[in-house]
């Protein structure tokens, strides 16, 4: 489907986009085998390897950019505390393979990322980034970030414009969430709900017992 909408007009595609696509939000995420580069290395993965694990897949535009390593490094630098949560952290864009490794291979205060505890991952064909909906008409990745579940469903997508980059710790706290009732199917998390914070029952009544205490 993604595929199909390419070359057609922005009216036509938001017709189709209301009338036939489904949201990514609570459906399977797209499946995708690509180079990437790891630990200095090129490497095919596939997101399906990653079944039984959660997933943050985060795109952004381009290497050896402004914003981007921003991003890349604090996720990198985290990638401790996701991994304590059994999540897996993959970063795409539409470079190839070669500028991911020379961009690995450049010093953080040249402008590059240097080693990253990740995989970024290679969309050269843009296959990728059409099938989460995220590809400009110039050809680039906008910030599409996804949080997929340990059975391969998306539970949550941000997408930013290309000036502005995200904030990792709400990612953090948003997969805690996801994964607090994902245990507690008879709770639900409030606005700006922490671990050990209050939660509500979804219920006309016993909810009441939260907005009491606030």
């Amino acid at each position: 489907m993604a595929q199909s909408l390419l070359g057609r007009s922005r009216a036509t595609v938001s017709t189709l986009c209301r009338a036939e696509l489904q949201p990514l939000v609570g459906n399977e995420a797209p499946d995708f085998v690509a180079e990437a580069v790891f630990d200095q290395e090129f490497q095919t993965i596939s997101l399906s390897q990653y079944r039984g694990k959660y997933v943050v897949l985060f795109f952004y535009p381009l290497d050896f950019t402004f914003v981007c390593p921003t991003e890349i490094t604090a996720f990198s630098d985290r990638h401790a505390d996701f991994a304590k949560l059994n999540c897996e952290i993959l970063g795409v864009s539409v470079d190839s393979p070669f500028s991911h490794l020379a961009w690995c291979q450049t010093d953080r205060k040249e402008g590059g990322v240097g080693d990253l505890a990740y995989p970024l991952v290679s969309d050269l064909k843009r296959e990728i980034s059409n099938k989460y909906f995220v590809l400009t008409q110039d050809g680039v990745a906008l910030r599409g970030l996804f949080i997929i579940d340990k059975e391969g469903v998306i539970q949550h997508a941000t997408i930013n414009n290309l000036a502005f980059g995200r904030n990792v710790e709400e990612t953090l706290r948003i997969l805690q969430a996801v994964q607090y009732v994902q245990e507690n199917p008879d709770e639900v998390c409030p606005a700006g709900w922490t671990p050990g914070g209050n939660t509500m029952n979804p219920n006309p009544k016993q909810s009441k017992e939260y907005f009491a205490a606030l």
